[in-house]
């Protein structure tokens, strides 16, 4: 099992990143999948999960502003965020799980990438 995120780096408050997340070796469309985050000194908080329906759901600091998607003929999820503030800022990882409860809860997640790194700074 592999999961490659990409797309991080720097942006200045209110600009937007895309965040990919590539997934290999298990049946992608029947997983849950979800982006966290984590800065420097804080836990890891879940940002948003898409069930294998295509059902969201978003941690309320980014409602409005970030869209979780997939596409499961390539096997990838995206995170698109927009309208980014300091508190963005973190690494990003994308995480996969076959049986998921609580959507934004990392320990229903059993596969996790290295992550990429966001930076939101002027």
């Amino acid at each position: 099992v592999q999961l490659v995120e990409s797309g991080g780096g720097q942006v200045q408050p209110g600009g937007s990143l895309r965040l990919s997340c590539a997934a290999s070796g298990f049946t992608f469309r029947t997983y849950f999948m979800a982006w966290f985050r984590q800065a420097p000194g804080k836990e890891r908080e879940g940002v948003a999960a898409m069930a294998t329906d295509g059902s969201t759901n978003y941690a309320d600091s980014v409602k409005g502003r970030f869209t979780v998607s997939r596409d499961n003929a390539k096997n990838t999820l995206y995170l698109q965020m927009n309208g980014m503030k300091s508190e963005d800022a973190g690494m990003y990882h994308c995480a996969a799980g076959r049986f998921v409860a609580d959507h934004l809860s990392e320990v229903e997640y059993n596969y996790w990438g290295q992550g990429t790194q966001v930076t939101v700074s002027s």
